[in-house]
């Protein structure tokens, strides 16, 4: 094997200049008051925050754990601190349409006192306004009023009464009406007595009836019309008395808000229709029967009338709002109309009507999260078209409204609103709706990505030091020491899994700050030093890989076969990795493959099974290209070729094998054993180069864990893309074991490199002629395959 492939120890970690850490430990340092790599997401919030117009909403996009909710918490804070508090909002009756009632808009802080000054208004006139009018000078002219009404009624029915009694009549109160019927002696005339009088006596008495009963309808009508008089009189002496007393309760709430035209408009409406209600105030006091309850009943229900619904009361804010809404349903969106059951339907009113979302954040910001928000389409449809017409409809949400249950629900007026939007969320939702939803991209215009890494400049590790001083302060932990800080920093670098850079999914570190101010605690340390912080992460670990445990046994008791020694031809030793959510392990798994005479090409055993995913079987394409590139200029392949994973039965996909299967495929050809001490992973391109992986860590790492449990030889170890060097990040007894030189990694950038390190043979270098040296890997091969070539054209004759 050539040593100038292998990666050398200086090359597995960018050496942290102790230097920049010159404190005793993180509480001497002061705590991080910015935010560390997101200018880009931190200048496009900046922007969308200050644009004014509808379209300008926000959404936010980057993976869980980058600080995303903090982030925007704290700008949004800031930025809505330069802004006056928003105004409250009330909800009052509509005098006209109790079904539609007013929004009314009022200074910040003062929705509270205007609704308990009504409450206090209506409960003095409910006391006050019976007191009043039963005082003896009210009485009096009351009693004038009336008994000068009764005296002008009695003489109308006195004069007919005169009329009909001269004439021989007499009127008589009968459920119909009023009567005219004739009389003798003081009695009624019988029908028989009646038609027994001479013709000529009927006739003068049916003129003298018909002139009684005009006389009388014309006397009603002045009887009726006197007691509408009258009650105008009363209705006007009743105004005049409590006019002044609804004045002296009202004024002060009228100079109170006397800059809010709104509630002047109210307030006069309120007066008008309690004293066009006056009724409803008297005649409760000392009743106690069913007539009493009745009418107190009706009292409530028109004092009610008079309530104010505080929907946004601002007294606490300072700003403009700031809203977070983690639940975004219909109802806590939009606002909801509560309904009550009464005698078995449903009934509701202006009081019950409660405000949403959008309501409290009017004139600020809604933050929402867009997966809860997508999986109600209602609720996104609805919320696009408020946000385009900027105007708040709370209704019942669309299809649940109640119909045929009770009284129809209401419909507040529509409410202006000026609110700026942002959504959170990651990239796939935010994805789809920019290529499914055409309004989306006209309503959120502004888009701020957070990224979920950042360079490992002075200044970012410096500053980490200061976030983790803020942590510390924040939730109360032991302070850091410098090489726990730089033990954090390794952490992040091995997130990302790059030596030049650091996570800034700040959530994951956050919790490995915790559990390792946790183990400190626990053994009495005064202080959170670099094993603690190791400790964390291996504690971690080990709670959530018991799969990785099991997977391992499988290689102990060759369930799993696997070799770590010895050459064999056609056979290389691969790396997968496993995603278990919180962790993820590499394991190795065989590949082998075999060639002979056939029908030309590949034959991909895993694809022929369904157990080939799309990304794998353009790697295994791949391969075959570059076989016909390198081996097929001077006459055509005539080989068939079988590629497979062993033991594989879950399905495989990625094409991070495709350089390990061309490998195995390059031995079966040129028949050179392959050293199974050393496992590959990278991909290749039809050129032969080889590309950078992910997971490279994991890999070499679980590579490592196999050749621990089966003993290690000190001439294993992994083959990585030059490309992933910058990549590794590996756990500390691994680098030991490198530096010890137990274990070896391996980068190369071609596959002519890595044919070198895996046989110890050159690969061959062609000619003009396109042939290699027959002492080559590649003059193998090609030898191997001109011999099929000639063979395949002997049995064709």
């Amino acid at each position: 094997m050539e040593q100038r492939f292998e990666v050398l120890v200086k090359d597995l970690s960018k050496k942290y200049l102790s230097k920049l850490f010159d404190f005793q430990d993180t509480s001497e340092l002061e705590p991080l008051d910015s935010i560390i790599g997101q200018e880009r997401a931190v200048e496009a919030i900046d922007f969308g925050l200050n644009m004014k117009g509808p379209e300008y909403n926000i959404f936010v996009t980057g993976l869980e754990g980058t600080g995303k909710s903090t982030i925007i918490k704290k700008l949004l804070i800031e930025h809505a601190q330069k802004y006056e508090t928003s105004a409250d909002l009330c909800l009052v009756n509509n005098f006209d349409d109790a079904y539609c009632p007013v929004v009314i808009e009022m200074p910040a802080g003062s929705a509270v006192y205007f609704s308990q000054s009504m409450i206090r208004l209506i409960e003095v006139i409910k006391t006050q306004i019976p007191a009043l009018l039963e005082t003896p000078s009210f009485q009096e002219e009351q009693n004038i009023i009336h008994k000068e009404t009764s005296n002008r009624q009695k003489e109308l029915s006195d004069d007919v009464e005169q009329l009909a009694e001269s004439t021989g009549f007499s009127i008589i109160s009968t459920e119909a009406g009023y009567k005219v019927v004739p009389v003798s002696n003081g009695q009624p005339v019988s029908r028989e007595a009646y038609q027994a009088l001479d013709e000529t006596v009927r006739q003068k008495m049916d003129e003298n009836r018909v002139q009684v009963e005009e006389v009388l309808n014309k006397s009603l009508v002045e009887i009726n019309k006197l007691g509408e008089e009258m009650k105008a009189v009363l209705k006007k002496l009743v105004t005049s008395k409590t006019e002044q007393l609804i004045s002296e309760q009202i004024d002060p709430v009228r100079y109170y808000f006397r800059d809010c035209k709104d509630i002047q408009i109210y307030l006069k409406n309120v007066k008008e229709d309690i004293i066009d209600n006056i009724a409803m105030f008297l005649g409760v006091k000392g009743k106690e029967d069913s007539e009493g309850k009745k009418i107190m009943e009706m009292t409530g229900s028109l004092v009610k009338r008079y309530q104010v619904n505080v929907l946004v009361d601002r007294r606490r804010e300072k700003g403009a709002p700031v809203v977070f809404e983690p639940n975004p349903s219909f109802h806590n969106l939009f606002g909801k109309i509560e309904k009550k059951p009464v005698m078995g339907a449903f009934a509701t009113d202006f009081t019950m009507v409660q405000a949403g979302a959008l309501l409290k954040a009017n004139k600020g910001y809604l933050v929402l999260d867009i997966e809860p928000l997508l999986m109600n389409p209602a609720v996104w449809e609805s919320l696009k078209r408020t946000l385009q017409n900027s105007m708040l409809q709370i209704e019942d949400m669309p299809g649940q409204a109640d119909h045929g249950h009770g009284m129809p629900s209401l419909k507040p007026a529509p409410i202006p609103l000026k609110v700026k939007v942002i959504l959170v969320g990651g990239y796939e939702p935010f994805k789809i709706l920019q290529n499914a939803d055409l309004k989306f991209n006209k309503i959120f215009k502004v888009r701020a990505d957070f990224d979920y890494e950042a360079q490992l400049t002075d200044e970012n590790g410096y500053n980490y030091a200061r976030f983790i001083a803020r942590i510390c302060k924040k939730e109360s932990l032991l302070s850091f020491t410098p090489d726990g800080v730089c033990a954090v920093i390794e952490y992040g670098k091995r997130m990302v899994a790059d030596q030049q850079k650091l996570s800034l999914r700040f959530g994951q570190v956050l919790g490995i700050l915790k559990e390792a101010d946790y183990w400190a605690k626990k053994d009495n340390a005064q202080v959170i030093s670099q094993k603690y912080v190791i400790r964390a992460i291996s504690q971690h670990r080990f709670r959530h890989n018991l799969y990785e445990e099991k997977v391992l046994e499988q290689f102990d008791d060759q369930s799993v076969l696997i070799n770590v020694t010895g050459k064999v031809t056609g056979q290389v030793n691969a790396l997968a990795v496993y995603d278990m959510g919180e962790i993820a392990f590499g394991r190795p798994t065989r590949i082998t493959a075999e060639s002979y005479m056939g029908t030309p090409g590949i034959i991909n055993v895993e694809h022929e099974s369904d157990l080939s995913g799309q990304t794998h079987d353009k790697g295994v394409m791949i391969v075959s290209g570059y076989l016909g590139r390198m081996f097929a200029q001077n006459y055509p392949l005539s080989v068939s070729i079988s590629i497979t994973f062993e033991q594989s039965y879950n399905g495989v996909d990625g094409d991070s094998a495709s350089s390990t299967e061309l490998y195995a495929v390059l031995s079966s050809l040129c028949g050179i054993p392959i050293s199974q001490e050393i496992a590959v992973t990278g991909s290749v391109n039809q050129k032969g180069e080889i590309q950078a992986i992910g997971g490279v860590n994991e890999k070499i790492e679980g590579f490592y864990d196999v050749c621990m449990k089966k003993g290690l030889t000190k001439s294993q170890g992994v083959m990585i893309p030059f490309s992933n060097v910058k990549n590794l990040v590996l756990r500390k007894d691994v680098v030991q074991a490198i530096k010890k030189k137990s274990f070896h990694l391996f980068s190369v950038k071609t596959i002519e490199e890595g044919i070198e390190v895996l046989t110890g043979v050159k690969a061959g270098k062609a000619d003009s002629n396109s042939c290699y040296p027959k002492d080559t890997v590649f003059g193998k091969v090609q030898e191997k395959l001109k011999k099929y070539h000639e063979l395949s054209i002997q049995y064709a004759k």
